[in-house]
């Protein structure tokens, strides 16, 4: 595949409220005026007209009050609301601390006055970044008994559950859909019946803002830009210097993967450790806390970790974008026993959201997305693609105690923010990886006037030779953007003939997913239909015998009716790809990221 170049903007930061027009409905218990009109589907001769989130007008909309006053946009510009004005606490605050806050708050404003002066680039513009259904939602208790159409599987009991960026408050100023507090949706079955519930993930930044009744902790993909991003930070461990904050108990927002190990459902981030999260047997979600595995885990850990499907093992990666080690991997036993650190050998720190597993390996890639801070210092963006690096792969044993016996396979202008599988072909000492490749690399972070293309390719490593092939698998005639979805997980590092990808057009939207053959290139879609618009395919196996049909199971999915502004969760046959059932939400459901599901046995043991 030839390299691709742009011409990315450098971004500015100016203030996010300075020009659109937005509607809310206000779902505090503080007197309201609302009203609206019937809201007609925009149609032309019977044609629905679909338009990318990055392109349509702002529904978005936060108000200026305390948290315990949430609110739902919609997109509806007739309604009117009146809000209360937000409120900064000042929790047992001595007399030097709130002088502290007052200047520095002081200067945070003089900061936004000066950021008004610049337009945001739509990858940090937050009525871009989170507008329609990418906008949070309030948190909904469990709700039970939910209308269900068709038959729900006789096999399927238990949670499904995906995580998502969700912001609790108005962002100050930039705000990139990543940068979003963490927000877990869970919908349980038991035997046909299900109900529903979603909950922020409390970490501490949510629990300290939450209090504080404002966003304090910077934003690291939306805010740390250029100039601003710098007095932003300064700003931050300002606060911090005069304990109005405290960043030593992390930072991260715990809103990407989701994974159940050693009885235990992890929300991750990988600018953190994982939280822990417990089901309640009403279905309800709780905190219980950021989770070190017993004191074991001194470092983050990322959003992707890996369980071995036969050895139940949990494989892991933590990257550092400061300071060397820039990269470690670690697994951990069934029991959560945590090998040691092994380090990484990165001559700079690098972009490494996934990673992938073999039977015997770990697949690591070391690709051109790289963070440099010091590029803020000159005004950009501290996430850059340097198309001068070249991309390559190392192959590690599972087991390795240290990285001398790694093996790094050169694979020039390769970007997978997602990889899908990987497996050994020792009949050619090759490794298999399976991925999504991008192009521009960097496009997610930074603005730039090319179209996104995700490219499924099967890449082969030689691991004698040292050289690599790269090719797409899917013909060029019915090419389609493929990013975020699985294989069937009980195969996970072995060879698999499926992969269950998402089709994320027009992007950034889902529109339906793709079940493709891996080895003849041959792609079924499932469309959702006339403005409906899902997230990442959960691929569900029928149960867990390896030697059941590879495809034999559910795709289970959230999706979102932009027409009825309903959302519903979707079953799905994987073998013929008809729809099964479908559960009706009690709420709408934004789009989000990762998810998984927790079989009714397993929560049994739940810690």
């Amino acid at each position: 595949m030839a390299s691709s170049s742009c011409n990315c903007a450098k971004p500015q930061i100016s203030h996010p409220l300075s020009s659109a027009s937005s509607s809310t409905v206000h779902l505090g218990h503080s007197p309201t005026s609302i009203s609206w009109n019937s809201r007609q589907p925009n149609r032309t001769h019977n044609i629905s007209i679909i338009h990318s989130a990055l392109h349509s007008p702002s529904v978005l909309h936060f108000p200026k009050q305390p948290y315990q006053n949430p609110l739902i946009p919609i997109e509806d510009d007739s309604v009117n609301v009146q809000v209360q004005p937000k409120t900064h606490r000042h929790p047992q605050w001595n007399l030097l601390q709130r002088a502290a806050a007052m200047a520095l708050d002081m200067a945070e404003s003089a900061l936004v006055s000066l950021e008004l002066q610049h337009p945001l680039p739509k990858t940090a513009d937050p009525h871009v970044q989170i507008s329609g259904n990418f906008a949070p939602v309030p948190e909904q208790p469990v709700k039970q008994a939910l209308p269900v159409t068709g038959t729900i599987p006789s096999c399927i009991n238990g949670v499904y559950l995906r995580n998502g960026a969700n912001p609790l408050f108005e962002p100050v100023a930039g705000h990139h859909f990543f940068d979003g507090d963490g927000m877990v949706h869970a919908v349980t079955i038991d035997n046909g019946n299900a109900s529903y519930a979603c909950r922020f993930t409390e970490t501490q930044r949510f629990l300290q803002e939450k209090e504080l009744g404002r966003p304090v902790f910077p934003k690291a993909i939306g805010e740390l830009h250029g100039h601003s991003g710098i007095a932003r930070l300064l700003l931050f461990y300002a606060r911090g210097l005069f304990g109005l904050v405290d960043h030593k108990q992390g930072t991260g927002v715990a809103n990407a993967g989701l994974v159940y190990f050693n009885n235990r459902l992890l929300a991750m981030s990988e600018d953190d450790l994982p939280y822990h999260l417990r089901i309640t047997p009403s279905g309800d979600l709780e905190t219980v806390g950021r989770y070190n595995f017993d004191d074991q885990l001194k470092s983050t850990m990322i959003a992707h970790p890996k369980i071995d499907p036969f050895s139940k093992e949990l494989f892991a990666l933590s990257y550092d974008v400061i300071q060397k080690p820039y990269l470690k991997y670690f697994k951990f036993q069934p029991d959560g026993t945590k090998s040691p650190d092994v380090e990484i050998p990165l001559s700079m720190p690098t972009m490494m959201h996934d990673f992938a597993i073999t039977e015997n390996f770990v697949v690591i890639p070391n690709q051109q997305v790289l963070f440099k801070l010091q590029e803020m210092i000159f005004g950009g963006s501290p996430v850059i693609y340097d198309k001068n690096k070249k991309s390559s792969f190392g192959i590690l044993s599972k087991n390795a105690s240290d990285s001398k016996d790694i093996i790094w396979v050169e694979s020039p202008d390769t970007f997978c923010f997602h990889l899908w599988n990987a497996w050994e072909e020792p009949e050619s000492d090759e490794v298999v990886v399976i991925g999504s490749c991008m192009t521009p690399p960097d496009s997610i972070f930074n603005e730039c006037d090319e179209s996104l293309k995700s490219v499924l390719s099967e890449i082969r490593l030689n691991l004698k030779t040292g050289k690599s092939r790269r090719r797409p698998i899917i013909s060029e005639s019915e090419q389609v953007n493929l990013e975020a979805g699985m294989v069937n997980r009980n195969r996970l590092g072995r060879r698999t003939r499926y992969a269950y990808l998402a089709i994320a057009e027009p992007w950034p939207k889902v529109s339906g997913f793709a079940k493709i053959d891996l080895f003849t290139g041959e792609v079924k879609k499932y469309i959702y239909g006339d403005k409906k618009f899902g997230g990442e395919p959960f691929f569900l196996p029928r149960d867990d015998n390896c030697e059941s049909a590879e495809d034999d199971g559910y795709i289970i999915s959230f999706v979102h009716d932009e027409n009825s502004w309903k959302s519903e969760l979707q079953i799905v046959d994987a073998i013929n790809l008809q729809l099964e059932s479908s559960i009706k939400l009690p709420s709408r459901v934004p789009y989000g990221f990762h998810g998984t599901f927790i079989d009714a046995k397993s929560l049994i043991n739940q810690a």
